[in-house]
């Protein structure tokens, strides 16, 4: 008999159309997951309102976020693919979450600690911000949550807060710790557990930074052909001579080239590297090469689906409604525990 898939969850925030970063980062191993689990993805559009004040913005960019993951290559009716917000249990588990999780916690969230550090003006949305994640999170009996090395907490802080309510409105069995991995048989919220993607390296933006909107030094991952080529070309190389020798291990060009090319393909760049009379220039436009082979589909594809904003509405409006089922019987069971009533359909 074959065993249940496990069930794993991702979500991107619509903060303008994703770069290589995002596609490398979290994008394409995300959409491989379906491969292996029941997928579900969100596009986090409540948690874009920490910072996002343009309304038509943010309605396009949530938009541009599900013709992204479908243009790479995901399957929504394989997987469950939905707006954030079209989800409105997610709030009531918040809350839910915000009655039994300490400030102590919230307080060593590396998001609320460095906009503190930064001096930012805080919102309570960027307080509760690891509350409402966690909320995502833990509303669908999640398994596996992907994150990358930096993420980690957030999927820990989302485990600490299951395991708070459980013993809240549970009690913790004997000789048990709220550390542990309680073995509730009824258990109200699951502890799910991280896929640390450990070989997702930091993609070198245009400056050598990691790639960032914040500094503007990103390649949207849909440029026209004529940006992409320009974006390319802008990457900041040193000043070695055409005629010298250069070393591929410390270039930002190379690094980018080996997000495309095979093995055999970048050994041979750096073959080129090594001999001289071989310019930066030339490596350039070998990235720009494999990068348009890429992503020119994926382009063609993505831009046929914003064409078409009702077909993604009609999409995103199925994925709601498939994730309100798995999400109404936890909420379900959250509501009598804690002493609410049921709520009619």
């Amino acid at each position: 008999m074959t065993a249940p898939s496990l069930r794993s969850l991702s979500g991107i925030k619509p903060t303008g159309q994703p770069h290589w970063g995002n596609y490398f980062g979290m994008i394409r191993p995300a959409v491989a997951l379906a491969q292996q689990h029941e997928a579900m993805y969100f596009i986090a559009d409540l948690h874009a309102l920490t910072t996002i004040r343009d309304a038509a913005a943010l309605r396009h960019d949530s938009l541009g976020i599900a013709a992204t993951m479908i243009a790479c290559g995901l399957d929504p009716i394989a997987s469950i693919l939905w707006r954030q917000s079209d989800v409105p249990e997610v709030l009531e588990l918040t809350w839910l979450l915000s009655c039994v999780t300490g400030m102590g916690l919230i307080e060593r969230a590396h998001g609320y600690k460095d906009a503190k550090t930064k001096g930012k003006d805080i919102n309570l949305g960027t307080v509760s911000y690891p509350v409402l994640m966690a909320a995502d999170i833990l509303l669908y009996d999640t398994d596996v949550v992907p994150v990358g090395k930096d993420q980690v907490q957030h999927l820990e802080m989302a485990r600490d807060m299951a395991t708070a309510f459980n013993v809240a409105f549970l009690g913790a069995p004997a000789g048990g710790t709220v550390d542990e991995e309680l073995p509730w048989d009824g258990r109200l919220l699951k502890r799910p557990k991280a896929i640390v993607q450990k070989d997702s390296a930091v993609v070198p933006g245009l400056d050598g930074q990691k790639m960032s909107k914040s500094y503007d030094n990103y390649i949207p991952v849909f440029a026209p052909q004529k940006l992409l080529k320009q974006r390319i070309m802008a990457i900041k190389t040193d000043s070695t001579p055409l005629e010298e020798p250069k070393d591929p291990t410390t270039c930002n060009v190379f690094a980018l080239h080996g997000l495309f090319a095979t093995p055999q393909q970048q050994a041979a760049l750096a073959e080129k590297y090594r001999g001289g009379n071989f310019g930066y220039g030339h490596a350039k436009l070998d990235l720009f090469a494999l990068a348009e082979a890429h992503f020119a589909p994926q382009r063609a594809r993505y831009e046929a689906l914003m064409a078409d904003p009702a077909a993604l509405e009609a999409i995103l409006a199925d994925g709601a409604k498939r994730a309100r089922s798995i999400a109404r019987p936890v909420l379900d069971r959250l509501r009598s525990a804690v002493g609410l009533p049921q709520r009619p359909l």
